[in-house]
């Protein structure tokens, strides 16, 4: 897949794994609500697998958002965030709105994503709760990265 890119003034969306600041990503994850502690190995294997949306000031990583897809029916949007000093700027949704017209992942039938306080970016780009929430299922391992999450 070629790595794609969009420019907004001196900021930069780009799909394209090299420019990963994976030190910034690990650096967020490791103290997110969702994936607190979560170590840097693991953290390379999830881009590894995954179709990545870095958001950059200049240089400087400001963002990140990754998509596991099949690229034909399905999509989990996850490990989406803006770091706190650009916060405030449309960067989220700028970063969603490139996340949802890239090429390959049009067509999809269903979306998937799990956020606690986010609901209101995800509801403008068609993210609901589930229709009939009895069809869904997980298996969720609160102490998979040695500690107790959320």
């Amino acid at each position: 897949m070629k790595p794609l890119a969009w420019k907004q003034g001196t900021f930069e969306i780009s799909t394209d794994r090299q420019h990963l600041d994976v030190d910034t990503i690990h650096g967020f994850l490791s103290t997110s609500y969702w994936a607190r502690g979560i170590p840097r190995g693991l953290v390379e294997r999830s881009i590894r697998g995954s179709l990545c949306f870095g958001v950059y000031d200049g240089p400087a990583q400001v963002g990140f958002a990754r998509v596991i897809s099949d690229y034909a029916t399905f999509a989990y949007l996850a490990d989406v965030f803006v770091l706190e000093s650009h916060r405030g700027r449309g960067l989220a949704k700028w970063l969603m709105a490139c996340v949802k017209c890239h090429p390959d992942l049009q067509g999809l039938r269903r979306w998937s994503l799990a956020t606690r306080d986010a609901h209101g970016l995800y509801r403008r780009f068609g993210f609901a709760s589930p229709s009939d929430p009895s069809m869904s299922m997980e298996i969720v391992d609160r102490k998979a990265y040695g500690n107790h999450l959320i």
